[in-house]
């Protein structure tokens, strides 16, 4: 074997140096957090720490990402419709897509309602702690049942796919607007087949390598930003929120690492043909960067590295079923929302028969296709959902305590999730 053949290049020197900061950035985090709760819990000084450093750092570090998702996104899908080269291709990719996130969403929330059914993580909540809780976040828990009502649903939700103006989609963040926009002119460059949407698709690639770019440049800032994530969510909640709700923390991530090492773990020896250690440990970074930002749209720019210059996929099926799944694949979530329903459901005494529990099944799967890729934003669909079996919505403030830590469990599953399609998705178009 050659030198040149065990080498590795500057890039992937950078992307491994990365990984570790990002690592010692968690590990220092959650330490200093543990011991600042531990000894100096409740002063007033950390309040201070926490609201005017390490919490405007983090969502400085957030917003610079968000501001720079949409037009990777837009640009991203774009281009991985036109590179389809015929409409032919793209039907093929899109309808595995659709019937990919179809099958796996659902096996994942029949997964959970099965769980909850028989371990019946609310039957065995102490109701003092709960009432604690519950008025502990009784004022964020009424912002989210607010927020819930707002929400589209039905027909209005279907129709507010299709955007009246794209520029207001942006401006407001409706990512699913602008995908749909996204996909409908990719098509058209797809169908325009002449010099001039050439240029166009040039510079809208043009766009998507000078997002790539400036992301990178943000992206170190990681290390610092998933420092002071972590330290807030360990100085403020320390592990006391965790036994008090242990037995539904538990149940959430028995469902997620039930999903995440053994259907997937499946999906890819059997169908993709890769062994599932390689491909965790190749996909790492991903999942270092979704549990720490707890937002799938935030790791988008990292997923699409890693599956390019770690997995080896065809960047123009990475791209479409990376950008698509950052909002329509979202195992994580729709099994987080079947678990909370349930729990909650049990804890308040509401017995909800088969037909109720189908009902929720079908609603998380639809939910973890149109649900927002940003942290918490889960909340209001639960609530909806609440509403709707006859489960009092304010109980959402029993879980608001812990939402923080298993967020960023459920997107770590959401992000590996859609890594784990776009290598399904590329070895099946290869045998095709």
């Amino acid at each position: 074997m050659t030198d040149a053949a065990v080498s590795h290049t500057p890039v992937e020197t950078h992307a491994k140096g990365l990984q570790w900061r990002i690592l010692i950035g968690f590990v220092a985090g959650l330490v200093a957090g543990l011991l600042v709760y531990t000894f100096a819990a409740g002063a007033p000084w950390v309040t201070s720490v926490v609201t005017y450093v390490t919490g405007p750092i983090g969502q400085v570090f957030l917003r610079l990402l968000f501001m720079l998702v949409l037009p990777l996104l837009f640009s991203a899908l774009v281009i991985g419709i036109a590179e389809m080269g015929e409409i032919r291709a793209l039907r093929r990719v899109g309808l595995a897509t659709l019937a990919y996130t179809i099958v796996v969403s659902g096996i994942a929330v029949a997964l959970s309602l099965l769980l909850v059914n028989v371990l019946r993580p609310g039957a065995g909540v102490d109701r003092e702690a709960a009432q604690a809780l519950l008025a502990q976040g009784g004022k964020a828990a009424s912002g989210i049942v607010a927020a819930s009502r707002d929400a589209k649903s039905g027909v209005e939700a279907v129709l507010s796919l299709v955007p009246t103006n794209v520029v207001t989609a942006m401006s407001q963040n409706d990512i699913l607007a602008v995908m749909f926009f996204a996909l409908f002119f990719g098509i058209g460059i797809l169908l325009v087949q002449s010099p001039k949407t050439e240029v166009l698709k040039d510079s809208i690639e043009g766009i998507f390598e000078v997002a790539m770019k400036l992301i990178g440049i943000v992206i170190q800032l990681a290390p610092f930003a998933i420092f002071c994530f972590m330290f807030n969510l360990a100085a403020q909640f320390g592990w006391d929120l965790l036994f008090k709700l242990a037995a539904y923390v538990g149940v959430v991530l028995l469902a997620l690492g039930l999903q995440m090492f053994g259907v997937f773990s499946l999906l890819l020896k059997f169908v993709a043909k890769k062994s599932p250690l390689a491909f965790f440990r190749q996909t790492r970074e991903a999942s270092v960067m979704a549990f720490s930002t707890a937002s799938s749209n935030a790791t988008l720019p990292t997923s699409l590295r890693i599956a390019e210059e770690e997995l080896k996929l065809p960047a123009k099926v990475a791209r479409f079923v990376l950008t698509i799944g950052a909002t329509a694949n979202q195992n994580g979530t729709a099994m987080f929302e079947g678990v909370t329903v349930l729990f909650l459901a049990q804890f308040f005494g509401v017995d909800l028969n088969l037909g109720q529990q189908v009902f929720v099944m079908l609603v998380c799967i639809l939910a973890g296709v149109g649900t927002a890729g940003v942290p918490a934003g889960s909340l209001p669909v639960i609530a909806l959902i609440l509403a709707e079996v006859g489960v009092p919505p304010e109980g959402i403030g029993l879980i608001l305590g812990v939402d923080r830590f298993l967020d960023m469990c459920r997107t770590t599953l959401n992000v590996v999730g859609d890594l784990v399609a776009a290598t399904v998705i590329s070895a099946v178009s290869r045998e095709d």
